[in-house]
């Protein structure tokens, strides 16, 4: 398992972290709720096999994902990974609440201290309550009584946002989506090499953005994949892209299956920066365009047409829409669809008030393509 320095902290992690939020299920009844059985399985075999990054959060698994990692991290196993969880602004109500919040991960987890705590899911709303309710402040309390080590963030919104967060505070760390599709999306590449400019280390989630680029592929993209001279699988060329990136710390995956463990720690084994080839690197940018030239909405789910008058989800609406022909998933878009017209968030909400495209950065047509994507996937 290849190793990377995690900048100015003193330590190496892994290059491969695994993700703990799509750990994996089990029929119950008529339910299916985590296998704790195989998931603590997977973690503990991830750590023999030099995984040192676990990654879970408060909401994964409604609250069960840290509680097994805690089950997992038993026995000797504790001692032999970085541990990282994220605070869940979106239940902290008051200052009390942070403490609160962590105790009880801390519980769940079973251990006196995490290595990385990270705010959750950062965009400029939830930045604006860390600043509103002095979230920094109980950060650094933390820190000086030991229960964190390193301060961090996760980040879901556009890149001006990024460089504000990461100028306003020494972070230890930051975690970005990034993935071969998403290089100018939310912080993208300009964002990584912005804080790997400033010595924070980067964490990479969804790098197969929710399994989309490694499964269930459309027929042209696994041929142009197959022009390779040395063949590997597409998850293997997503992984491969990104830490070819120096500035890329850990790259999270969260792997579902045995099978998917075992062929990540596979990939792993060569986790290099700078080993992609000018001919590989053309390789990817074709499947890049091939791609785009699939998308039917050029949206990048920034919100800013939201809160739509009358409800209606329109980027999620648009990300079902294109997923139809970009990752072939006619069925999954249609059942998706369906939830949202019983939750009344469907485009037949919409009364054409235009609220949505004056705010549009993209100057998207977003009523004329509200009703193509309805008419698809309805």
């Amino acid at each position: 398992m290849r190793t990377r320095e995690f900048a100015q902290l003193g330590f190496k992690t892994s290059v491969f972290g695994m993700g703990c939020m799509r750990l994996p299920q089990a029929q119950t009844g008529e339910t299916e709720k985590v296998d704790e059985i195989e998931a603590i399985k997977m973690i503990r075999y991830a750590i023999d096999h030099g995984v040192t990054y676990i990654d879970t959060a408060y909401d994964y698994h409604e609250g069960a994902s840290e509680v097994i990692v805690g089950k997992a991290l038993q026995e000797g196993y504790r001692e032999k990974t970085k541990l990282a969880t994220k605070l869940p602004l979106w239940h902290v109500k008051s200052y009390q609440d942070l403490e609160r919040l962590l105790d009880e991960q801390l519980a769940r987890l079973q251990v006196d201290y995490v290595d990385f705590y990270l705010l959750h899911a950062l965009n400029a709303k939830w930045w604006q309550t860390v600043k509103e309710l002095k979230v920094i402040r109980f950060l650094e309390e933390m820190l000086a009584v030991g229960k964190i080590k390193h301060l961090g963030f996760s980040f879901h919104d556009e890149l001006p946002v990024f460089k504000e967060i990461i100028d306003a505070y020494q972070w230890d760390m930051c975690q970005i989506q990034l993935n071969i599709l998403d290089e100018n999306i939310q912080a993208g590449v300009e964002g990584l090499c912005y804080a790997g400019a400033k010595g924070i280390p980067v964490v990479i989630m969804e790098p197969l953005k929710g399994g989309k680029l490694g499964q269930n592929l459309p027929t042209d993209v696994l041929a142009l994949w197959e022009q390779a001279s040395e063949k590997r699988s597409p998850a293997e060329w997503a992984f491969r892209w990104l830490y070819n990136f120096p500035e890329v710390a850990v790259i999270l995956s969260g792997v579902s299956t045995m099978e998917q463990l075992k062929d990540n720690i596979r990939i792993f084994a060569e986790a290099e920066p700078n080993v992609m080839s000018e001919e590989e690197l053309n390789l990817v940018r074709k499947v890049k365009d091939l791609y785009k030239s699939k998308t039917k909405v050029f949206c990048t789910g920034c919100e800013y047409c939201l809160p739509c008058p009358q409800g209606v989800a329109i980027p999620r609406i648009f990300a079902y829409y294109n997923n139809v022909f970009i990752y072939n998933n006619r069925d999954q878009s249609a059942s998706n669809y369906q939830k949202l017209v019983t939750k009344a968030n469907d485009v037949s909400q919409c009364v054409e008030c235009g609220a949505c495209e004056q705010s549009c950065p993209q100057n998207i047509p977003i009523i004329e393509k509200l009703k193509e994507a309805h008419q698809e996937i309805s």
